[in-house]
Order: structure tokens, then sequence, then C-alpha cells
């Protein structure tokens, strides 16, 4: 027996206990230490850029990387280089958008990394960062911008079967994640397909989002066959201008609603009807529509259902939870249907786009901005300045 100190003075501490004790603190010790080190490239990683600009050579070296040892360990590489994303780290107007200098992410075994060449904007990408879709989205910070890309793959996880090494692809991220503007970005290959020739990177990185919504709608919430009288409002828009052209290869008669400035556009795509929304009220049209899709968020289900056929379909594309309650209520009792678009990214689908570009869908690309106008680019977007795809490339 020993004496052993405590609050209250000695007190006799077993032999055994001590030698035990002796072994937790060493224990301890190497844990604690482990963790240190594990904790170095943590911080320097997850903090914001120095001076919101880059980080200084001490610190890239501590940036972390992958061991080969096993999947998601960790360990200090001096090969991570800098690159340039678009973020924020507050919600907000295209104000808060910043281009800083970030560690070059790391691949999994099973994932590819794709050096950008084009990201396309779409309207889910302003409703994010503006906080108008924190309950999909989060409030977590920073976050990065942008879905779909198209691009060349650097590096390949010993876990990639169908792609290699200098393929052109193009593919999609986390659609409430975001992140795709930015120079690289790490992905799986489910969310992959590879770049037709015959169309330019711009084009690729128009598909994804839009392409793949259009399908969605035209296939599986409106099923619209031959024969269907289809009305698309916002016929111009990204979403728009595939929808046109996939109602019209699946047999539909379409009516397509746009502005003075899309008419044309909209006739080139295949619509049977073209109406000036500023000239004709479509509440008041006389038609009555198997399917109705409504892609400006202009069109209730309560005007659009006086248009509707006795068994028919109204689509809309903005997800909320009050929007996703009534519309379940609703189809409970009527067979006027209200369907809510949300995404639902395949492999299936992106092929299928490919397949289509290669058989000469149109994918109009109406403007192009390089990354340092990215504030630019939203701002116009989002005003509805540009008809169609706008594209930022990070050449």
């Amino acid at each position: 027996m020993e004496q052993r100190w405590g609050w209250r003075g000695p007190r006799a501490t077993p032999k055994r206990q001590k030698i035990s004790s002796i072994g937790q603190a060493r224990q301890c010790c190497r844990i604690g230490l482990f963790l240190r080190r594990l904790a170095l490239p943590f911080g320097v990683a997850a903090g914001p850029p120095l001076q919101g600009k880059s980080y200084p050579a001490a610190a890239k070296s501590r940036l972390p990387g992958r061991t080969g040892r096993g999947p998601g360990l960790l360990r200090p590489t001096k090969t991570s280089n800098p690159m340039r994303k678009v973020v924020y780290d507050q919600f907000g107007d295209e104000q808060v958008l910043a281009v800083r200098e970030q560690p070059t992410p790391a691949i999994e075994k099973n994932q590819l990394l794709i050096e950008v060449k084009a990201v396309s904007l779409n309207p889910l990408d302003w409703k994010v960062y503006r906080g108008e879709m924190k309950l999909m989205s989060g409030s977590k910070f920073p976050k990065g911008v942008g879905i779909d890309f198209s691009g060349v793959v650097a590096q390949a996880g010993p876990g990639v079967t169908r792609f290699r090494v200098g393929d052109a692809v193009f593919g999609l991220l986390e659609v409430f994640k975001g992140g795709a503007l930015a120079d690289y970005v790490a992905v799986t290959e489910a969310n992959l397909a590879l770049k037709p020739a015959s169309i330019s990177f711009e084009q690729a990185a128009a598909l994804p989002v839009t392409g793949l919504a259009a399908l969605q709608i035209v296939d599986q919430l409106a099923a619209v066959g031959k024969g269907d009288e289809v009305l698309i409002n916002g016929a111009t828009g990204g979403v728009g201008m595939f929808a046109v052209q996939l109602a019209k290869r699946r047999g539909a008669q379409v009516t397509a609603v746009t502005g003075p400035a899309g008419a044309t556009a909209a006739a080139a795509w295949g619509a049977d009807t073209v109406l000036d929304y500023t000239r004709q009220d479509v509440a008041q049209l006389p038609q009555r529509f198997n399917t109705i899709i409504d892609l400006s968020d202009k069109l209730s289900f309560a005007a659009a259902k006086k248009l509707l056929k006795p068994r028919a379909t109204f689509v809309s594309t903005l997800p909320s939870p009050l929007g996703l309650v009534l519309s379940f209520l609703r189809n409970l009792f009527s067979t006027k249907k209200h369907r809510i678009l949300i995404l639902k990214p395949t492999t299936e689908g992106l092929n299928t786009l490919a397949t289509l570009a290669q058989d000469q869908l149109q994918i109009p690309v109406e403007k192009v901005y390089p990354l340092v106008n990215v504030r630019q680019a939203y701002q116009e977007t989002s005003q509805g300045k540009v008809k169609g795809k706008a594209v930022v490339v990070l050449s």
C-alpha cells in the first residue's frame, strides 16, 4: 500500500491500481499525441483561406491527403495544389459570392477528379445561396455554388471502371450541396457520362440539371404520349427548351408560352403553337390540355386547373414543404393531378441525354462568362436577362 493525496488528505491506494493508472496515463498520452497530429491538417484545411486569398507555403504542406492504407485515412501531404473555387460564408445576393483559393480535393477509390471546363447556371443555385432552400441545403458554411459541369478526367480511383484519365465527361454534383464552380471536383462515376464529340464543353455543361429535369417531367411525372396536348409555360428557359423538344419527340401537340424575344426559338425547337404572354392571358385560353408544365413559377395550380382536361396533370418545379403537402392532399381526391419536380439524377438519364445530344438535340447556350464575372453572371440570369442557358468557363 502507498499514500495518495486527495482533496481531503492522504488515502491508501493499492499498488495494483497505481500500475493501472500509470498505464492509462501512458495510453492517454499516446491518444492525445495522435489526435494532435491528426487535428493539424483539419485545422488548416477547414478554416477560411488566409487573407481571403491563398494558403502560405507552410500551411499548404499540412493540407489533408489520402494514404493507401484504408478509406478515409488522412495524412499531411505536400502535393495538394490550391485551386480556385466560388464560395460564400452567409446567405445573401450575388455579392456574397467570392472566388477563393482552396485545396484541390482528394479522391476516394471510387471517385474521379475532374478538371472542370464549364459550369452552367441554374435557378436552384441562387435560391440556395439566397437562403430560400435552407431546409434542403442546411446552413453550414462555407458553401460552394454550381451543380452541373463538363470537363476532363484528371485522376481516377482504383475502383472506377467506366472512365479513364483524359476522357471528356459531363455530370453533376449533389443538387443542394453544389460546388461545381471550381477548377477541380471529386465525383463518383454514377454522376458522369461521356461527352459526345459533337458538342462543346459549354453545351455539355448545360445538359445535366435542365436536361434531366425535362426528362423526368415529360417521361415520368406527366408521362407525355402521342397525341397529348401539352402547354409549357416558360418554354424558352433552361428546362423549357428541352421539354419542348422532348414532348415533340414523344408525339405531343405542344403549345409554348414565352415572351416576345423567345418566340422564334420556341418555334425552332418544334412548338406547334407559340403564345406571347404579353399579349395573351394564358388563364383565359379556351383550349384544354392533358398536361400543363409551369416552369415560370407564375401559374398556380388553381389557375391551371381550369385549363386541364378531366384527367390531366399539372407539373411545377419549385418544391417547398407546404407545396408538397398540398399537392399530396389534392391528389387524393382529384383526377387533376399536381406533380412537383424533385430532381432525381440517374446514370441512365445522363446516358440518355448523351444519346439525345448525338441525335440532334438542340442545346443553345445563350451567354458565356469568365469565372471572374461570376457575380454578374448570376445577377443577369436571375433577373431573366439571359434566355436559354448561361455558362461560366474556367479555362
